[in-house]
């Protein structure tokens, strides 16, 4: 008896067009805006902007204004979402077919030059200090993490207590600029709009990543609506780390990358 058919997943029919598929690579990268997916995808921007609102829509791809320029709007790709509906095409093909689960903790780097990540916002005062004190929890030691900003202005004081409420360690954090880090990192990711199109260029090398989360610290609510947004920011930091933690861990297992960082 033959089985029963259904159509393909709106994720998986969404994927199946090539320039929606080349736009879902530029975002797995990081957030781009309009005019650098059409640059990226080589693509006129009236198309990119069709198939861009298709995967908006499908809640594939999420938008957000500039906090820089508010005419200017980053698009972001939804992993957690795009994984949950590639899961649901697999194993409605297979039930064998689901793919594994991500591990909380990369594979060790034991024997090989540890990895440098950086986290980078304006002022080094909420999403850095949040990403820093979360990937050093995710990456349990197998990279080196790092945060700073070109006009470091303290630490503020509710992510301090929201790192406290998720039993993550904060004595080591404090407010730097850039210079003050210093070395070769492998990976640099922005946090805020301002501190990717207004900071100078990043070392040459570096793998140069963008996410544009909005400042928590800028809310005017009430302090229960301030720790909210501050807890909103540190659980899509988490999510976003635990997807990038094992790509990281994994380019820099990479012999040729190795060998270019001895050199150095």
């Amino acid at each position: 008896m033959p089985a029963s058919t259904t159509g393909a997943p709106e994720t998986v029919w969404l994927l199946g067009h090539n320039i929606r598929w080349r736009l879902a690579q530029a975002l797995a990268h990081s957030d781009h805006r309009v005019g650098e997916l059409v640059e990226a995808v080589g693509e006129r921007q009236n198309l990119i902007s069709y198939h861009l609102g298709l995967l908006r829509r499908a809640g594939v791809v999420s938008e957000r204004r500039s906090s820089h320029d508010s005419r200017d709007v980053y698009y972001s790709l939804n992993l957690g979402g795009l994984r949950n509906g590639l899961d649901q095409g697999l194993t409605g093909l297979h039930p064998t077919l689901r793919m594994p689960r991500l591990e909380a903790t990369p594979a060790s780097t034991q024997g090989s030059l540890q990895t440098r990540l950086l986290f980078v916002c304006t002022g080094n005062s909420a999403r850095s200090q949040l990403a820093e004190a979360i990937a050093r929890d995710v990456a349990r030691g197998t990279v080196e993490v790092a945060s700073a900003g070109p006009n470091p202005a303290g630490i503020h004081p509710m992510t301090l207590t929201v790192l406290k409420e998720l039993g993550l360690p904060a004595d080591h954090l404090r407010s730097k600029s850039i210079d003050e880090v210093g070395g070769r990192f492998d990976f640099v990711i922005t946090l805020c709009d301002v501190a990717r199109e207004d900071c100078p260029p990043f070392q040459r090398g570096a793998d140069v990543i963008h996410w544009s989360l909005p400042d928590p610290a800028q809310s005017n609510d009430s302090r229960r609506e301030l720790r909210q947004a501050f807890k909103g920011t540190a659980e899509e930091l988490r999510w976003r780390i635990t997807f990038l933690l094992p790509a990281v861990v994994a380019k820099g297992s990479d012999p040729r990358v190795l060998h270019r960082r001895s050199r150095a």
